[in-house]
């Protein structure tokens, strides 16, 4: 399964089937034209925060073990260049509507500044179970649970090919580096893949995040 940017119906049911439970985007939603198709289904996030009455759901609530697990996805500002709304604002909007309704609750923020997603974890400590960053493609090392029991971490980073920069080809990245003149992205054909990720434990009873673990493949 190979693609480049935004996500089409075919890799869209590959992955439910493969048993998971929701995929979260980001500045790519409207990357393939055929989101259009599958832009309302449960199972799939857009960032909360785009403009008001745009398609599809900006969070979902999931049941898993008998537990209700709420995930909200949200894209940030800063270096973006995606107009959206406020993240923060819409984060404690969404959580105040929700959380007497679920037992735990996720944040994936899709966002490039590392302070902007720094922030977010503390803003949000003690209000959810786990906020994680997606979008720079590299994992960092900085996984913890924060003072009031949130787990958090900047990035999570990609799985894709490994030779690799941040999954396209290495010649034509480096080429649009060096000229600056445009060079169409292609997805690296390296048949090694990388799979980057955390894993978070939580409490059986409580759901409050006990452990988070930085895991590469």
């Amino acid at each position: 399964m190979q693609n480049g940017m935004g996500i089409n119906s075919k890799i869209f049911k590959e992955l439910i089937m493969s048993g998971i439970n929701v995929i979260t985007m980001g500045n790519h939603t409207w990357g393939k034209k055929d989101i259009f198709n599958i832009i309302d289904n449960k199972k799939l996030l857009r960032p909360a925060n785009y403009p008001k009455d745009i398609l599809g759901n900006g969070y979902g609530i999931y049941e898993c073990n008998k537990k209700k697990i709420a995930v909200i996805n949200l894209i940030g500002r800063a270096s973006m260049s995606v107009l959206s709304e406020n993240p923060f604002i819409i984060a404690n909007d969404i959580i105040e509507k929700i959380k007497d309704k679920v037992d735990a609750i996720f944040i994936d923020f899709h966002a490039e500044a590392t302070a902007e997603k720094i922030a977010m974890g503390y803003f949000l400590d003690g209000k959810v179970t786990c906020v994680f960053g997606t979008h720079t493609h590299v994992a960092t090392a900085d996984e913890t649970i924060l003072e009031k029991g949130t787990a958090y971490i900047t990035d999570i980073g990609m799985t894709g090919p490994k030779k690799s920069v941040i999954g396209m080809d290495i010649d034509a990245s480096i080429k649009r580096f060096v000229t600056t003149l445009p060079e169409r992205y292609r997805v690296s054909d390296d048949k090694e893949i990388i799979m980057n990720g955390c894993i978070i434990n939580l409490n059986s009873e409580s759901c409050r995040a006990e452990k988070i673990d930085r895991i590469k493949l």
